[in-house]
């Protein structure tokens, strides 16, 4: 028996719409019902973006300090930032040293927030345009590589596909059924949120990192 072979499934957002809509026992009849599903779709990526990582939303970035720079803009799709090393040039090689992040209230007891040195720490001010504050202010030029957080693509055109991996489709199909349920079908809010809540479960648990972690116990004499 031959298979397709591809595996290149994916739905465009009109075809996601329409998988929603008969989800709640009904087809779309009017266009208002097209935009009213789409809106519900970004609030969806937002609610997304509370729930937890999103690995394939995850990226690195980079940022040329100068001497003297104390923030870096991160981009306002940022959603937050996760970890990050300064990137020197020691004795001919390259070398990355991490830093470590601190809170807003550690940030603000920094008595001198304008000593120069390599910086060592770094603070994420999540505003509607984050800002990432570094301590010391750089004494000289380095590379600072980051990963961050960035958000869903907007659903965008109805012939766009979404900006999430295949893995969620599942999950945003149910998803947008149940948000859809709230304004057409409310009948169906209980059991369309019962599935979503499942699928993004299954979805969730499978979005992470594999990596292999030893647990080694601290024993004292």
């Amino acid at each position: 028996m031959a298979t397709s072979g591809t595996a290149t499934f994916d739905l465009n957002i009109d075809d996601l719409i329409e998988e929603a809509f008969e989800r709640c026992g009904m087809r779309m009849t009017a266009g208002y019902q097209l935009s009213s599903a789409r809106r519900s779709l970004n609030l969806l990526f937002s609610d997304w973006a509370n729930r937890g990582l999103n690995l394939w939303t995850i990226e690195q970035a980079t940022a040329v300090l100068a001497d003297g720079t104390t923030t870096i803009a991160p981009g306002a799709d940022t959603v937050n930032v996760l970890s990050a090393v300064i990137r020197d040039t020691i004795n001919g090689q390259q070398q990355d040293i991490s830093i470590d992040r601190i809170g807003r209230s550690e940030y603000l007891d920094l008595p001198n927030k304008l000593t120069k040195a390599r910086p060592s720490q770094f603070y994420v001010e999540r505003t509607t345009t984050p800002t990432v504050y570094l301590y010391p202010t750089s004494d000289k030029a380095y590379t600072l590589v980051y990963y961050r957080i960035r958000r869903i693509q907007d659903a965008g055109d109805y012939t766009n596909t979404s900006d999430v991996n295949f893995r969620f489709l599942p999950c945003l199909a149910s998803g947008l059924a149940y948000m859809l349920s709230l304004k057409y079908a409310p009948d169906r809010v209980g059991l369309l949120k019962q599935i979503y809540e499942e699928d993004f479960q299954k979805a969730a648990l499978e979005d992470r990192d594999t990596a292999s972690v030893h647990f080694v116990p601290q024993i004292e004499y």
